[in-house]
């Protein structure tokens, strides 16, 4: 049970109720359309992550389970399993991020300056400078900026899922917008549906 109740029927903007009766029936949408003047925006943002960035599938995917397991972000780290694997992140390198074994000799050079990246934006204010320094010779800036965003994003997600005791109802593979029985994945789901654009499944953008 979640930590905090669902809105009752009725209580969302017209708006609101519009662009969730897209979406499926899920703890993690019932506990974001709490916050109803983000709701729509939140999803949105997320549509972005997965279709404008330049930075490659691969390493959102490596960025994000990296949050979520400096997070205990479960409900991120579950429902990232599948996208994650679809993107091309092995199932070694995702235990090695699970254990929070940056300095494994098994990561390639560039996966453990990702991940290391990444836990450092999430564990304090600021990376050293030489770790920075190998990031943006890695990602360039437009791609580590965009890092920054995608840690911010799930960060958030993931208190979401944390603070309010979301349970994981559903891991919901590989499938694409188009099918009906496709459930919450933010960012690759049909979940903009109510919106001009459509979030996609991440085969599209791998």
């Amino acid at each position: 049970m979640t930590r905090l109740p669902e809105p009752a029927p009725g209580s969302l903007p017209a708006e609101v109720e519009a662009f969730l009766s897209t979406l499926p029936s899920d703890p993690m949408v019932s506990m974001m359309a709490l916050s109803s003047s983000t709701t729509i925006q939140f999803v949105r943002f997320a549509g972005t992550l997965f279709t404008s960035l330049e930075l490659p599938p691969r390493t959102r995917e490596v960025v994000v389970l990296t949050v979520a397991a400096n997070t205990g972000a479960d409900f991120v780290h579950a429902q990232h399993q599948p996208i994650a694997d679809a993107a091309g992140v092995e199932p070694r390198v995702r235990e090695l991020i699970a254990d929070r074994r940056s300095d494994s000799a098994e990561l390639s050079a560039s996966d453990a300056i990702v991940i290391r990246f990444a836990a450092g934006t999430v564990l304090s204010p600021r990376v050293s400078d030489s770790l920075f320094a190998e990031a943006r010779q890695l990602l360039g800036d437009r791609q580590v900026a965009e890092v920054i965003q995608v840690i911010g994003f799930y960060w958030a997600f993931g208190r979401l899922s944390t603070m309010l005791d979301v349970p994981v109802t559903t891991i919901h593979g590989d499938r694409g917008p188009g099918d009906a029985a496709s459930s919450v994945r933010f960012g690759d789901s049909a979940g903009a549906r109510a919106s001009s654009s459509v979030l996609p499944s991440p085969h599209d953008h791998s």
